[in-house]
């Protein structure tokens, strides 16, 4: 059974979001996407400094079995990668809500706004099964 935390606002594509000081949004990937891609050995991150938009594939997650594509689940600025999943990758794995945060960026918008499309823990369950 996965963890899936009430605070945290969900995509389809099993990254979640957390809102920050201001318009700061920091994101990662669900308990239960490192579940499905088991032992992850490499992240490919966003560049500091990009624009992104919701949706967007940018950059990828490489787990001993597959290598999957990254989504951002809202737009913005990326202005800080999580350096620590360089050296150490399974961070992803063993925290994935805690130190294995991804990367965080600076809203276009205001937060609610920019997650309205996104599941609230009771809808991202059921879209997983639990």
């Amino acid at each position: 059974m996965s963890e899936v935390l009430d605070h945290l606002r969900y995509s389809e594509e099993h990254e979640w979001a957390q809102q920050g000081e201001g318009r700061t949004v920091r994101v990662g990937i669900t308990d239960h996407a490192q579940h499905l891609l088991g032992d992850i050995v490499f992240v490919e991150f966003p560049e500091v400094g990009a624009a992104v938009t919701a949706g967007d594939s940018i950059g990828s997650i490489e787990s001993v079995k597959t290598v999957s594509e990254l989504y951002t689940p809202v737009s913005g600025t990326v202005t800080r990668i999580n350096e620590e999943l360089e050296n150490r990758p399974e961070l992803l794995n063993e925290q994935p809500y805690g130190e294995g945060w991804i990367y965080e960026l600076e809203l276009d918008g205001e937060f609610e706004a920019a997650v309205a499309s996104l599941l609230e823990a009771a809808a991202y369950k059921e879209l997983i099964g639990e």
